[in-house]
């Protein structure tokens, strides 16, 4: 039987298309191979920008005995977490139930009907350090389900129960102080973030305190704020040379980064920066802005419009290798200025075999020969291998992308931010969104297999009411409305948000993590969305929808906040009011002090008389209008009085 991964959208199955491994999709065929043979299935579970998944690819998918093996004694497959969500969150929370802990390369042994036995993540060619072998794990698995059958059958039965018995805590109130105060105690005062290493960057949580801050003028969210933006911006998780964000720091002071650089952090990171340039005009904020955006543009935009996920951590088997600079290799690309950018940049070894990530950790004294240098070292950089490049483009991670780019856009007053989320937004339109079913990648302009879950709806609703204030195109109103809709009839029961909607493929267990992660919980997108499409619609429903949907995330921010940094947010925004702001005619101006001055979350409708936009009923006269539930101030034609309105002098 051939390898079937070649026929994939996914970039990452694809690059198992060569293995020996006869690996197949996701599936009914694939368990329905299993029934027949009687044999477990092994689900191996990675990302393309994954470094052990690789390792383990290289160790043991590659190895031909070992891929005879599985083929005489399993039924393999492989899957993308990044475009299946939902399979990896079910055998992703049965892997931690069983082991106490998680991770990718996600390995998990299952009955024909799905439901998981053994799990692991990583396991090395040869023993080690107390580790099994891939090869003793697989001997063992064979010889169990050979002679235990009955009881591996069992223990597959009782994990999906208890999954299923594993009912999400919802209800409670949000309070927004007491997480400011939780928040301050987790606080590293030296290096901003919170907790100890490794150190990811605290996007979602960085929002919620700026959004308190401007409500409240609390000076210890703002100094959270502040303290861990410059720390990373400074250090080595940011590209000193070409911006944007790495995944994480594998260190507490953000020096050494895990090398992978994804879609999401950076989209979410625009955005806070953006939104800090807003609140204190840090001249820091708007140069990571303007550079994260510019990566964002140059490195991940695909020739179709989109955003590609992600750049690899390795080059040529090595992690880090296309960043990291020796003081020879400097000597070598810069011979005048290598020793002022050594001293500059840290350039002391912080990395593996005396060579290190480049920090900024103060501005340099010559921005004119810096910003010379940076270009010259950019050049000798690019004459390296290139990391590899994820190229599938997600929905939900767009809507993140897209969102960001426009606020920016505006802001900043960048155009072409502007212009580059509505080709992307166009994109995910056109090729993702049929009827009202949206598909959750696509590549190369194909769509792919796998449906949309709630995070793919609702980010990308919420990233077209954005563009409907910058652009005044109705159509985006519209494509939200179709998407929250289905996201009601499809993903809500009773009140309760689920992951997956009622119509998709029905797994061994449903979904629901309210948990804001590495990306904002599909719940809590949602909560986000929804506010905006009351605000500009009036709607009890939309509202209510925003409530319940807020409720899955009450207990956690109670608990622990920095797992409810989006939720919170949210919160802010409706505690604040929420604004609303219509403009109507043609008033750039107007528009981008609304998108500056009005508090983070605010709905902003901007266009033509007319509009078929409920906020705009009725509203001829061309002024903005700033209301809160439908009831609006005076009309206001001059940008002072606009920006007065939105920032009061106390």
């Amino acid at each position: 039987m051939p390898n079937e991964l070649g026929r994939s959208t996914s970039p990452y199955l694809r690059q198992h298309a060569g293995n020996p491994v006869e690996w197949r999709e996701w599936g009914d065929g694939a368990f329905e191979e299993a029934r027949e043979r009687q044999v477990p299935v092994f689900l191996s579970v990675g990302y393309s920008a994954c470094h052990w998944c690789h390792v383990m690819a290289h160790e043991s998918f590659e190895d031909r005995e070992t891929a005879a093996y599985l083929s005489e004694h399993f039924v393999s497959v492989k899957v993308d977490r990044e475009e299946r969500p939902d399979v990896d969150a079910i055998y992703m929370a049965a892997t931690v139930a069983m082991t106490g802990h998680g991770g990718w390369p996600m390995s998990v042994f299952l009955t024909p009907a799905g439901e998981p036995f053994f799990c692991g993540t990583y396991f090395p060619k040869d023993a080690r350090g107390g580790m099994a072998s891939f090869r003793q794990v697989l001997e063992a698995i064979t010889d169990a389900w050979e002679t235990r059958r009955e009881q591996l059958d069992g223990i597959g039965k009782r994990v999906v129960e208890q999954l299923g018995a594993t009912q999400p805590a919802v209800g409670g109130s949000f309070d927004l102080d007491r997480a400011v105060q939780l928040l301050t105690a987790e606080f590293d005062l030296r290096a901003g973030g919170f907790g100890g290493a490794p150190k990811f960057p605290p996007s979602m949580v960085l929002d919620f305190l700026l959004r308190h801050h401007r409500r409240t003028g609390s000076a210890d969210a703002l100094r959270m704020v502040a303290v861990t933006c410059e720390r990373m911006a400074r250090g080595g998780m940011y590209d000193q040379l070409a911006g944007g964000f790495a995944r994480y720091s594998v260190d507490a002071e953000w020096i050494v980064p895990h090398f992978e650089k994804m879609l999401y952090d950076n989209a979410l990171l625009l955005d806070v920066y953006t939104q800090w340039w807003t609140v204190d005009e840090n001249p820091l904020a708007r140069r990571i802005a303007l550079e994260t955006a510019d990566f964002l543009l140059a490195e991940l935009r695909t020739p179709e419009g989109g955003f590609a996920s992600a750049l690899d951590a390795d080059t040529e088997g090595e992690e880090g290798k296309y960043y990291v600079w020796t003081p020879d290799q400097l000597r070598e690309a810069i011979p005048d200025d290598a020793d002022w950018v050594i001293d500059l940049c840290d350039v002391t070894g912080t990395f593996e075999h005396g060579s290190s990530v480049l920090q900024l950790r103060t501005d340099p004294d010559d921005e004119v020969r810096w910003s010379r240098v940076r270009a010259e070292l950019l050049q000798a950089r690019s004459l390296r291998t290139y990391p590899g490049r994820d190229d599938k483009v997600v929905a939900a991670w767009n809507g993140l992308a897209i969102t960001a780019l426009t606020r920016a856009g505006i802001v900043l007053e960048r155009p072409q931010y502007v212009e580059a989320a509505v080709q992307a937004a166009r994109l995910v339109r056109d090729v993702h969104l049929d009827g009202d079913r949206l598909y959750r990648t696509s590549r190369d302009g194909v769509r792919g297999s796998a449906h949309g879950v709630l995070e793919d709806y609702a980010a990308f609703a919420q990233a077209c009411l954005t563009l409907l204030g910058a652009t005044g195109d109705v159509e985006w109103f519209t494509t939200a409305e179709r998407l929250l809709g289905r996201v009601l009839e499809q993903f809500v029961a009773e009140g309760s948000y689920f992951d997956t909607a009622a119509d998709g493929e029905q797994l061994v267990w449903r979904p629901q993590d309210a948990t804001d992660n590495a990306t904002p919980a599909g719940v809590s997108l949602a909560a986000e969305a929804f506010t905006t499409l009351a605000s500009l619609t009036g709607s009890d429903r939309y509202e209510v929808a925003a409530q319940e949907a807020l409720q899955a995330s009450a207990q956690i921010a109670d608990r622990a906040p920095r797992f409810a940094g989006r939720a919170l947010a949210v919160a802010e925004t409706i505690a604040t009011g929420p604004l609303e702001i219509a403009i109507v005619g043609d008033q750039p101006e107007l528009r981008q002090i609304a998108f500056t001055d009005a508090p983070w979350g605010t709905a902003i409708v901007a266009g033509a008389p007319g509009l078929a936009v409920p906020l705009m009923d009725g509203r001829e006269q061309p002024a903005a209008y700033v209301c809160q539930k439908f009831t609006c101030k005076l009309p206001i034609t001059l940008p002072e009085h606009l920006r007065r309105e939105l920032r009061p002098v106390d």
